[in-house]
């Protein structure tokens, strides 16, 4: 299938004086999963309207299946990025509801309700109704009403924002099943790990087209390698190698912290191995392991957008408290500067900031959390991971004082006793999972009420609303009310809210959650920030890509703590090995495997396959007969390391099949 069936050249998009989309040229093949990615304010939305037909634009030409894109909307479904089902009736309901504006006839509706609840796997749930469904579940019931008309193309605009990994993981495989069948698949995705799954991916920003190609050649074509560098002196290693950056003769171009290792992107990976032994040795830093990987897509994206001047500067916490100079914006610190008794500041390691002893809480007959232990240091980034449902917000709401534990002991800032006290909240920050500012109010009056709320002095306010507002990038926007705001540029803002005060302890659920991977990227140097000056952080996300940022953490299932560890301990203790193979019928590959491996073993990865194995020496020849039995041609096998997405999910799954640590291939 190498029919092009959407064809855009030149296309423009101005609101007033605003030009949105500036030119864009791209073409999309039919049965293609096609990638959109880029940060706020990029002009993906806005382009995906005009494809839908829903937006006239305002010059080139756009072809959806050879006409106009507004004569082809019977054959484009479109999911919104805005949630689009009716929350009070059922998935039935709604799924009928949406058959009936599209004319599906009553035979043709049944048929493709049981096809595609079946390969969504919400057949059981029928009559439940949307509102009671998890985020996972509601998007996949979105997706099954974008697709009840049978469309040949399916626009889907930041369809998973806010899933799970494990639903995540389902999601993407059901679109390429869907691919497979011939349907056309645009994609719009801030989350760089899984735009990986796309068989081509735009980079867009600042209403432009940058780059188009496959992953592997968005890799090649930075001509850089990565070098996961660990040691126990992140800090003092971050410094002296990002002062390396500054030397042109250097081979090393980018240092980022990824809780308990750097990531540093070099130009030869040989020279660079050496050249960061030579600066261990000169400074007497503890080398602990240095390997090379394959460059990641948020490299490439990002190495794109300081080339071309679009990279943000970063607007930096004060090291005040660490009797370091800050040449850039400093956070304005509370009066005196160093307000945090002396054993808060020296990095993980410290004292307990945040500790739970058997933890448990009842609602009625569900038990949401099962006996939770854990202890969280200040200077420590610890991350608590889960599916939806698993019992991680209830857990935070307990953590800080917002719900009775039903039992347990909880440890907070060194108090056991009145966790709910106005003191003691002074000293917490802490950013919900739900927006959680006033949309009808404007930014700053959002930021004046906060510092109301939490104490800030008042001679401290201004400098700390102006802080907040420089790091967001909403300088001059002040005035806007947040309803206005795109989604990424509200986080930001609750984000600068909840830290005004500088808190002791810091509780994060879901910050990033449709932010962009600049903007996350920045908030996550920020985090690194805080941590660094004493501040305990507590954090819950869904995307294990960023979790990395983590120095410690959990992962719950099912109410309870199944493990817990750095990101580099959690992944060596996966047993068997992680395999990628490229066939020449990856669909095919995937559907025959999955009768041979338990499903969640095998995962599309764009043009190749992802299989998790526990005895690869048996497991591999197998493999290999039955591709070769079925004339599926295997073009590579080869292992490759297990990503923090791979081993969440399989210890979620061995941990449902009731295996514990330890599990066997189903053959």
């Amino acid at each position: 299938m190498t029919n092009t069936v959407i064809q855009v050249e030149a296309l423009h998009k101005r609101y007033g004086k605003l030009v949105a989309v500036k030119g864009i040229d791209f073409t999309v093949k039919q049965g293609e999963i096609f990638g959109l990615i880029g940060p706020d304010g990029a002009g993906k939305t806005t382009t995906f309207h005009i494809l839908g037909g829903v937006m006239e634009a305002s010059g080139g030409n756009i072809q959806i299946l050879g006409k106009p894109p507004r004569d082809a909307r019977l054959s484009i479904g479109y999911l919104t990025q805005q949630f689009s089902l009716y929350l009070d009736l059922s998935i039935d309901e709604n799924l009928r509801y949406s058959a009936g504006l599209r004319e599906v006839t009553e035979n043709t509706f049944v048929q493709r309700r049981h096809k595609y609840l079946r390969l969504m796997s919400l057949e059981k749930f029928g009559d439940r109704l949307a509102g009671r469904l998890s985020g996972g579940m509601k998007q996949k019931l979105a997706l099954c009403c974008a697709l009840i008309s049978q469309p040949e193309i399916l626009l889907l605009d930041e369809p998973t924002t806010g899933v799970d990994p494990v639903s995540r993981r389902e999601f993407w495989d059901v679109l390429a099943a869907i691919a497979a069948e011939g349907v056309t698949v645009v994609v719009a995705t801030p989350y760089l790990d899984e735009a990986e799954r796309c068989d081509r991916i735009a980079l867009m920003y600042a209403g432009e087209i940058h780059q188009i190609g496959t992953l592997s050649q968005l890799r090649e074509s930075l001509g850089l390698q990565r070098l996961e560098v660990r040691t126990n002196s992140i800090e003092a290693a971050e410094r002296v190698l990002q002062d390396a950056t500054n030397n042109t003769q250097s081979s090393i171009v980018d240092v980022q912290t990824f809780g308990d290792r750097l990531d540093v992107l070099v130009k030869d990976a040989v020279v660079a191995t050496a050249t960061v032994k030579k600066i261990f040795a000169q400074q007497q830093l503890q080398l602990n392991n240095i390997q090379t990987a394959d460059a990641t897509l948020e490299n490439v994206f990002v190495t794109r957008l300081r080339a071309s001047g679009n990279d943000p500067e970063f607007i930096s916490f004060p090291r005040s408290r660490q009797q370091q100079p800050n040449p850039l914006t400093p956070f304005p610190s509370r009066e005196g500067g160093n307000d945090l008794p002396s054993p808060h500041r020296g990095g993980v390691g410290g004292e307990v900031a945040i500790g739970a002893n058997k933890l448990r809480k009842v609602f009625g007959d569900f038990s949401a959390v099962k006996g939770v232990d854990l202890e969280i240091h200040y200077g420590e980034i610890y991350g608590l991971l889960g599916a939806n449902g698993a019992g991680k917000t209830t857990t935070i709401k307990i953590l800080c004082g917002l719900l009775e534990p039903t039992s347990g002991k909880i440890t907070l800032a060194g108090q056991t006793q009145n966790l709910r006290s106005s003191a003691l909240r002074k000293r917490i920050g802490y950013m919900s999972q739900k927006f959680t500012l006033y949309d009808d109010l404007t930014i700053i009056q959002n930021l004046e009420f906060y510092c109301g709320v939490y104490g800030v002095a008042r001679q401290l306010r201004r400098s700390k609303i102006d802080w907040v507002l420089a790091t967001c990038g909403l300088i001059g926007r002040e005035n806007m009310l947040t309803g206005q705001l795109p989604g990424g540029w509200k986080q930001r803002v609750a984000f600068g809210a909840s830290v005004m005060h500088e808190p002791e302890i810091l509780f994060l659920d879901e910050p990033t959650s449709g932010v962009d991977p600049l903007a996350r990227r920045q908030f996550w140097r920020l985090i690194n920030e805080f941590a660094r000056s004493g501040t305990a952080v507590l954090v819950t996300t869904h995307y294990l890509e960023e979790a990395e940022q983590c120095n410690r953490m959990g992962f719950m299932v099912a109410g309870e703590m199944v493990v817990q560890g750095s990101p580099s301990e959690i992944k060596a203790a996966q047993p068997g090995q992680l395999i990628e193979i490229v066939t020449d019928k990856t669909q095919d590959a995937s559907n025959l495997l999955k009768t041979q491996l338990a499903a969640w073993r095998v995962s599309i990865f764009g043009d190749r396959l992802h299989l998790v194995l526990d005895h690869p020496n048996a497991d591999i020849p197998h493999i290999r007969s039955i591709l070769q039995t079925n004339q599926i041609n295997l073009h590579s096998l080869r292992p490759i390391p297990f990503s923090l997405e791979d081993a969440f999910i399989g210890i979620v799954q061995r941990t449902e099949e009731g295996q514990g640590g330890q599990m066997t291939t189903d053959h």
